[in-house]
């Protein structure tokens, strides 16, 4: 009779006859064997997971790099924001301190000037009552016209209108000819006034009290070091660097809670500026200069600076 072995994964007893086991008694459990998966096979849904792993990893990178590059880009667009910035403000500063230096030379041309700016201004008053004249002329002729009236009273009222305009252009052409000669004498004293501002500079301190003496004007004398500073009423002068070969020099004047540089100035060469409060423009001038320092006064209008000695105060008593 055959071998009846049972093999593997088969339900022991199960397919067998009554004769060969023993019958199991009712309610106990059956033992059933299960094939095992063969050896090295990978459990099911691991490569999928892994494939997941990987992606998310490589997105992580690439997504760290463009957060890096971007970083980088950022920096560079601020820095050079940063220094267009910086360029508009050096820009703005020099067109400061030439608006300071424009309107300072105006400012003490106009005070030599004061007489012939008035008669400009009474010239213009009487040009301008002249064109009002003449619109009041034009309005009544366009009113009678509006209103209708006979030839007679039109023709009236136009020559009226025509008698008056004409008086009125000849008037205008004398005050023209007035004009261009206040002009013309406007002219020939601002001439005249810039050779006189050339002129007023002080070399020495012999010069500079004549010249006190003179204008209606304080001035205070300074000498700066290299890389020190002096103070002059509330301005504070610094000194920057000099030039000698050239006569040039560079000084940082501070007033206001503000720096105002003046680069490559010239010797002999006036420096205006304006401070808060002062009626005028005021003054710097370097008349002599070293290697490392400068010296010169500063002209204020009269009484500014009410706390500090001007130079002939500091003149000892005869």
């Amino acid at each position: 009779m055959a071998d009846k072995t049972p093999g593997p994964g088969t339900m022991f007893g199960l397919n067998e006859p009554t004769q060969s086991a023993p019958s199991t008694p009712a309610g106990a459990p059956q033992v059933v064997y299960v094939q095992a998966p063969p050896p090295g096979a990978a459990p099911s849904g691991g490569g999928g997971m892994r494939w997941l792993v990987g992606l998310l990893l490589a997105l992580s990178v690439v997504n760290l790099i463009l957060v890096l590059y971007s970083r980088s880009e950022l920096k560079t667009i601020a820095s050079k924001q940063t220094d267009q910035l910086d360029l508009l403000t050096r820009r703005m500063d020099n067109s400061d301190e030439r608006y300071a230096q424009l309107r300072g030379q105006f400012q003490v041309t106009s005070e030599k000037l004061g007489m012939t700016e008035q008669e400009l201004s009474r010239a213009h008053a009487v040009a301008a009552d002249i064109e009002k004249k003449q619109q009041q002329a034009v309005q009544q002729l366009n009113a009678a016209i509006a209103q209708k009236a006979s030839a007679d009273d039109v023709s009236k009222v136009q020559a009226d209108a025509n008698s008056k305009i004409g008086g009125l252009s000849t008037d205008l052409a004398g005050t023209r000819k007035d004009l261009d000669s206040a002009k013309s004498e406007f002219a020939n004293a601002l001439s005249g006034t810039k050779g006189e501002l050339s002129g007023a500079i002080a070399r020495s301190h012999d010069e500079l009290v004549a010249l006190a003496h003179k204008t209606d004007r304080d001035y205070f004398e300074f000498n700066v070091a290299k890389k020190r500073t002096q103070k002059v009423g509330t301005v504070t002068l610094q000194l920057q660097k000099t030039d000698t070969k050239k006569n040039v020099f560079t000084v940082n004047l501070l007033f206001d809670d503000k720096p105002h540089v003046h680069r490559d100035r010239a010797m002999d060469d006036p420096v205006y500026f304006y401070v808060q409060g002062a009626p005028s423009a005021l003054e710097l001038v370097v008349n002599k200069m070293g290697k490392d320092s400068i010296s010169g006064y500063i002209s204020t209008p009269k009484g500014f600076f009410s706390n500090a000695t001007n130079v002939l105060a500091a003149r000892p008593s005869a």
